[in-house]
Parts: C-alpha cells; structure tokens; sequence
C-alpha cells in the first residue's frame, strides 16, 4: 500500500483550498473549502473510493450521471472510476471533510474529463 499524502499538507486551487487532517497506509482525511462559484474537475479514481460529509454551505454534487444538491450534515460516497465533481453555486464557503480509502493514495490518482480551469 502506497500513502503520499503528509498530515498538514495543504494546496491552494482555483477553486478554494484543501489540507490533510489525518492519514495512514490505506487512508486520507481532508479538509477541503470550495469558493462561491468555484467547482472542481470532473474526475474519477483508479486506486481509491471517497467519502464526502458535508460540513458548511450548499453544493452541487456530479456522482455519475447524476447531480446531486447536498447540504451541512448530509454525505455522499463515490465509488472507484466513477466520475465526480462538487461545485459551489452559493454565496457561501463550501467546506467538507473527504476521506479517501484505498491501496494507492497520490494527488496524481485524478483523471480529468473536464475542468474550467483548462487542466483537463
């Protein structure tokens, strides 16, 4: 099992921010932030599932074929090469914890379809 992510670790994006709270062999837990108007690629996953909890804001969140609006306490999981994405159509902050599970853990694990940012 592979983990590259460091506890404290944190990046800035286009569209808001994230950091590692916590992480192990097979794990990761982030706290992301979502600006208002932000939306991050849609992506899938090779090597890793996810979990979403909602903590502040309203989003919009792509599982599929489906959008799905999700709101504080509510939490969706998104399962292996399947495609994702959260976007933030709000006045507000979005912010969720997203923990990853699976045998590879890399930032480089993403594969994008589309992106407004022009990193597809």
């Amino acid at each position: 099992m592979a983990n590259s992510y460091i506890r404290g670790s944190h990046d800035t994006r286009p569209w808001g921010t994230w950091e590692v709270l916590d992480c192990g062999d097979n794990y990761c837990v982030k706290k992301i932030k979502v600006i208002p108007g932000g939306i991050l690629s849609l992506q899938s996953h090779n090597f890793r599932s996810e979990h979403w909890i909602i903590v502040s804001g309203e989003a919009v969140v792509t599982l599929g074929e489906e959008k799905l609006p999700k709101k504080a306490n509510e939490s969706i999981f998104i399962p292996e090469k399947v495609k994702h994405r959260i976007q933030n159509n709000s006045q507000a902050d979005v912010v969720f914890i997203e923990v990853q599970a699976g045998e590879n853990l890399d930032e480089n694990d993403i594969i994008r379809y589309e992106d407004i940012y022009g990193r597809a």
